[in-house]
């Protein structure tokens, strides 16, 4: 797929008519950056309608082994040429379905409280491709409630790792928590269309090795609730055992 033909889509993706001012949020983020340790993630504040980065954290050159000058300088459209030609289609679907759920599913007065998150595969300065996980909360919203400014924070993956193109969203609860309300898989499905957002959250909790007991408590629900849920997450999966689930999911951690 062509670079102009992917501005096209992205830009229809995003469309709006607002430019909203920056200032306050990038400030804050300048004084939090300057704190931040050296890791395996970055962060930049994306504008999807001037497809340009308002900021990127110093940890992208540590990262990456790039010019963190020349990606603000040449803008979304050198982040895309660097992402694996394989990965494009998926990665625009994701988003479209990412907004497309946002517009249609999540009222305006919530959409500040939605974060998301979905993967792709980035080419490095050695020129390998590393897996990254973006996981990005939206700043600022157009006057039809599309969100346009966005918080990214990316994660860097081991190359070997193989991971399917996901994306998912996730909505601050009454507790505080972060709970699933969307989840796709735009490569080959993981997991049968029949397990539930809220199965997945005990999925997630599971393979931090939770009990039941401590999954209710994060989940607000009852320990037989949780119970409940196990018993129909292994029968779902046609697996015999709490290990044997665990197992086939540490070697497919992508799709959470």
């Amino acid at each position: 797929m062509k670079y102009n033909q992917i501005k096209d889509l992205y830009k229809t993706i995003f469309k709006s008519y607002d430019k909203p001012s920056l200032k306050e949020h990038i400030n804050k983020i300048l004084e939090l950056d300057n704190f931040l340790p050296y890791s395996s993630t970055f962060f930049c504040v994306t504008n999807t309608q001037d497809l340009t980065f308002e900021f990127i954290s110093k940890n992208f050159n540590a990262c990456l082994g790039l010019d963190p000058i020349e990606m603000k300088t040449k803008g979304m459209r050198y982040f895309w040429s660097r992402i694996h030609p394989d990965d494009i289609e998926g990665w625009l679907t994701a988003l479209n379905k990412l907004m497309e759920f946002t517009l249609g599913e999540i009222s305006e007065d919530l959409r500040e409280r939605a974060n998301y998150t979905w993967n792709f595969r980035f080419k490095n300065a050695d020129g390998v491709y590393v897996n990254i996980i973006q996981n990005t909360t939206p700043l600022a919203f157009d006057t039809d409630g599309k969100p346009i400014i966005g918080l990214a924070h990316y994660t860097i993956l081991h190359p070997n790792i193989n991971m399917e193109i996901t994306a998912s969203a996730k909505l601050l609860n009454d507790q505080n928590e972060y709970e699933t309300i969307y989840f796709n898989n735009f490569s080959q499905k993981l997991l049968s269309e029949g397990i539930s957002n809220r199965e997945r959250d005990v999925i997630r909790l599971l393979l931090l090795d939770y009990s039941s007991k401590i999954i209710s408590e994060k989940l607000n629900i009852s320990p037989h609730t949780v119970d409940t849920h196990r018993r129909n997450i292994l029968k779902k999966l046609k697996v015999s055992s709490t290990g044997e689930l665990i197992g086939m999911l540490k070697r497919n951690q992508h799709f959470l």
